[in-house]
């Protein structure tokens, strides 16, 4: 018996069983592979503010400072962001992971002209432990007239 559908070469080409088990099998497998990314992205993306939070980073520099430490430890970035989660939940962080995050939030707060402040302790790079002193915060001053009452 064959069956008409639509082939990813061809708009309507006749099927045989063997090619729809076939067709069926690699869609089924997309689908997976699919929620594997859907998942993975979430949890990155929670990563992500988790080092905006703890590092004082714009998201662009928490994105590239968790990227950086997955290279650096050539570790998975999931994994990674996973750690992290577990981390601001309470978790150890893997001392590796740890002291490479501390580095990147380091350069990423210089490099996005944000000034290196201490973060509460224990949080990485926020203490200084990576080899680095913190810096007093700074930013703009109230302005003495509009203080003032008036």
């Amino acid at each position: 018996m064959a069956f008409f559908a639509v082939s990813r070469n061809q708009p309507l080409v006749l099927l045989s069983t063997t090619d729809l088990v076939t067709e069926h099998h690699r869609m089924y497998e997309e689908n997976q592979q699919l929620r594997r990314a859907i998942t993975s992205h979430a949890v990155i993306d929670q990563a992500i503010g988790v080092v905006v939070v703890l590092g004082r980073l714009t998201p662009e520099g928490a994105w590239r400072a968790l990227r950086e430490v997955s290279q650096h430890t050539n570790t998975k970035l999931r994994m990674v962001a996973q750690h992290v989660l577990d981390y601001a939940q309470g978790g150890a962080l893997p001392e590796s992971e740890r002291a490479e995050l501390g580095k990147a939030i380091v350069r990423h707060r210089r490099c996005g002209g944000t000034p290196v402040t201490a973060g509460p302790p224990g949080s990485p790079g926020g203490d200084g432990s990576d080899g680095t002193e913190a810096a007093a915060p700074t930013g703009p001053q109230p302005d003495p007239a509009r203080t003032a009452g008036g």
